[in-house]
């Protein structure tokens, strides 16, 4: 029996549903804008019958002598168990690799390819999971020109420059603001069509701005303290003003704050996610201390901290567990109940801000009271009532924070320190750091921990230790 000839083509795979989706909305994108379009599927390979490229990309086709290849690190992976496979033009890997940074910075990559032409694209997705990506061109990035000479140059002078110029004139020059419209456009179109999860590009759009933010201030961090030196002791002092500053309605600077804790303990502790993640706990145990909404029974309190108990321990990374935490301090921020609203918030701020610019010297209630208009024992009462203690109590918390980082990271006298951090002589200094230690400045100094409080489990509240013990939540140490 003679074997059939004819050459058996295997039927192509049905597209998904989503990308056919986008196709439809794609092809109104394009008739509306002028533009050439292409849909990506989940393996970074453009669907030829829902791609529209003009001349430029079949000029690559037949002269660029590179073909794409290789495998660009760390794609993200969006389906399991696939293969991945890669676009065989020669622009291929740029494509990906756009497509790609798209993902990280939440929805938009422009950029230009070796010829002076301009795209743009956005990712897709369903149920957060990476379906594909549209992409958009037809716009020149450069003079016609100079896209006519790298042209020829691609093509080793088999085209002319005339030929090319007259080519070249059918796309129109794209200034930023026009191509930043149109990624912004389709970046709408991308949301539009993805699936499965409420606003998934904001949230990636939120992550690399948080990332961007701890990336920058880690980067300053390493300046301050390079690698031959002594890492610097956990910012007690940070971490109160982070309090404070939620405790008096404050969230912008709560955030900030929040950005310089977390950027300390990513550079003083890298790709140690556990612990990370049991700082961050801590850091919402001492949040719940503040959040003190008379409407809420303990009850209450202590569901919503074990939902943020919970959803701080079933992150699954760093970026997770970073946004996690941002999250739930907005939240908070919202709920907490001593400043929002009351009429006392902008003169406690501002005596804050007296104290810690005057703390290295000797400064009394009726002065700070002065310089906010009232009397020193009004101005006594609501600071105890706001801050949760009183203005010596705090002062005195304020300057052994900052004498026990000077016993750590510097070699001045007991005298010397004592006078810098605003205590009347060196034996009142030894009396008051003991009683907030448990050492004297001396001992402290010998001691090989770097700060004030070490981290154990004895430091969480006994509401989260009832938690653990009526949830089970896992402990890390």
């Amino acid at each position: 029996m003679k074997k059939n000839s004819k050459q058996i083509t295997q039927p192509r795979k049905k597209i998904d549903p989503l990308l056919l989706r986008a196709h439809k909305v794609l092809s109104a994108y394009a008739a509306a804008t002028k533009t050439q379009v292409s849909v990506y599927d989940e393996n970074f390979t453009p669907i030829p019958e829902m791609s529209r490229s003009g001349d430029f990309c079949q000029h690559c086709t037949r002269y660029m002598s590179c073909q794409a290849g290789g495998q660009p690190p760390e794609c993200p992976k969006p389906r399991e168990n696939k293969v991945q496979k890669y676009s065989a033009d020669p622009c291929g890997e740029m494509h990906v690799r756009a497509i790609m940074e798209a993902h990280q910075l939440g929805g938009i990559c422009i950029y230009m390819c070796d010829l002076g032409f301009m795209f743009w694209t956005s990712p897709i997705y369903s149920g957060g999971s990476f379906m594909g990506a549209l992409r958009g061109s037809g716009f020149l990035g450069i003079e016609i020109p100079d896209a006519a000479v790298r042209m020829c140059r691609m093509s080793g002078g088999m085209v002319s420059e005339t030929e090319v110029a007259d080519k070249l004139a059918l796309f129109p020059r794209g200034d930023s603001e026009k191509i930043s419209s149109l990624a912004e456009l389709m970046l709408a179109c991308a949301e539009f069509i993805s699936a499965g999860v409420k606003d998934h590009h904001a949230t990636l759009k939120r992550r690399a701005k948080q990332q961007y933010l701890l990336t920058t201030r880690i980067e300053e961090l390493k300046k301050e303290y390079p690698a031959d030196t002594s890492p610097p002791s956990y910012p007690l002092d940070k971490e109160r003003m982070f309090l404070a500053s939620l405790r008096r309605g404050d969230t912008e600077a709560g955030v900030n704050l929040l950005n310089e804790l977390l950027a300390f303990m990513l550079f003083s502790n890298p790709d140690k996610f556990n612990y990370i993640q049991y700082r961050a706990i801590e850091m919402v145990v001492l949040l719940s201390r503040i959040y003190a909404n008379p409407g809420y029974t303990e009850q209450i309190l202590l569901e919503t901290n074990n939902h943020y108990l919970r959803s701080i321990q079933n992150a699954r990374n760093i970026e997770e567990l970073i946004d996690v935490l941002y999250g739930i301090v907005e939240h908070m921020a919202g709920q907490i109940f001593s400043f929002q609203g009351i009429q006392h918030a902008a003169a406690l701020k501002k005596a804050e801000l007296f104290i810690w610019e005057n703390y290295t010297r000797k400064i009394s209630l009726e002065e700070i009271a002065g310089v906010l208009g009232l009397s020193a024992p009004y101005f006594s009462t609501i600071f105890k009532e706001e801050m949760g203690e009183s203005l010596s109590s705090y002062l005195n918390r304020l300057r052994v924070e900052k004498a026990s980082r000077l016993l750590k990271e510097t070699s001045l006298s007991l005298s010397e320190i004592a006078g810098a951090c605003g205590f009347e002589d060196q034996s009142w200094f030894s009396k008051i750091f003991k009683i907030y230690t448990g050492f004297s400045p001396g001992r402290y100094r010998g001691r090989s921990v770097g700060t004030i409080y070490e981290i154990s489990p004895d430091n969480i509240s006994e509401n989260y230790q009832s938690v653990i013990a009526r949830e089970g939540i896992r402990q890390f140490y």
